[in-house]
Formats: structure tokens, C-alpha cells, sequence
């Protein structure tokens, strides 16, 4: 397995069932997750969007026959201005996938420090990257990886 830069034409397909294979993971524990195909492409929309406009790189796990197992998207964002001006700009990894069999691999450390070595190359020195409270295998991997809690978001449903 390697870590590749993303290859749009080649690798949409792949990207698509990232997304509904996130979707379905996460609807186990966060009911709310559309499961509708169109989800994908809307999503994959926004992505793409998003780093024309801020910035970033999609990073690619490819398996031995070069195939997208995984990915990683870092995007640049702008915090708040009662943050410190030399912390205000950083990097968001604001998606990350690897397939199930080869979860535990090492797939999706190696996707993070690959969006790390982005971040640092472009002068980021505070990287961010969000979890769903359900989701404890991710948030356990991600403070393996170094990351600290720094907010928490509360949710109440007014139905």
C-alpha cells in the first residue's frame, strides 16, 4: 500500500463510495446520515468546491495494484479572531476514509501524515480534524495520533 495524490478522473468512482461507505458506517451511531445515492455526488460536489476555494489536497491509499482504498482531504480554514493571529490559519482534514478490510492497517495514519507533511509544507502549524462522539474507534486512532479534544460541540434535538 502507498500513499498517491488523488487523480480525479481515474479515482471518482472510488471517491463516491468512500462517501456512502462513510454514510453507512456512521448511521450505526448518528442516525441522521443520508443513505441516498445522490448523497455522494452532492457531497464529492462540496468537497471539490471546498479546496478551490480554500486550498488543500486529496491524498489517496492505493493498494499494490494502485487502486483508492482510502482518503484523506485537508483543506486550509480560518479560525475565529480571538484566536492568536500566528494559530488562526490551519489545516482541516475534512474527510477520511480507508475500506473496511484494511482498516487497522495502517492506511489511515498513513493518510493523516500525509495530510500533516501538506499542512506543514504550506506553513500550517495547528491541524485540526473533527470525529462524531459515536465514533470511538476514530477518535481513539486520532489521539493516538497526537490529537487533543479542543472543543465540544452539544447537540439537542427540538422535535
Amino acid at each position: 500500500m502507498g500513499i498517491r495524490e488523488a487523480d480525479l478522473a481515474r479515482d471518482r468512482t472510488a471517491f463516491l463510495a468512500f462517501i456512502m461507505g462513510s454514510q453507512q458506517y456512521e448511521y450505526a451511531f448518528e442516525p441522521n446520515r443520508r443513505l441516498d445515492p445522490s448523497v455522494a455526488e452532492e457531497h464529492l460536489a462540496k468537497m471539490l468546491a471546498l479546496l478551490g476555494e480554500r486550498g488543500g489536497r486529496i491524498f489517496v491509499a492505493a493498494d499494490d495494484a494502485d487502486q483508492a482504498v482510502g482518503w484523506g482531504i485537508v483543506v486550509e480554514q480560518e479560525d475565529d479572531i480571538y484566536v492568536v493571529a500566528e494559530e488562526r490559519r490551519y489545516a482541516y482534514v475534512a474527510e477520511l476514509f480507508v475500506v473496511e478490510p484494511l482498516r487497522g492497517s495502517g492506511a489511515g495514519r498513513a493518510l493523516i501524515a500525509a495530510c500533516e507533511d501538506w499542512s506543514r509544507a504550506h506553513g500550517h502549524t495547528v491541524m485540526q480534524i473533527g470525529v462524531l462522539s459515536g465514533n470511538v474507534r476514530a477518535h481513539d486512532i486520532y489521539r493516538r495520533q497526537g490529537y487533543a479534544d479542543y472543543g465540544i460541540q452539544l447537540r439537542k434535538y427540538l422535535r
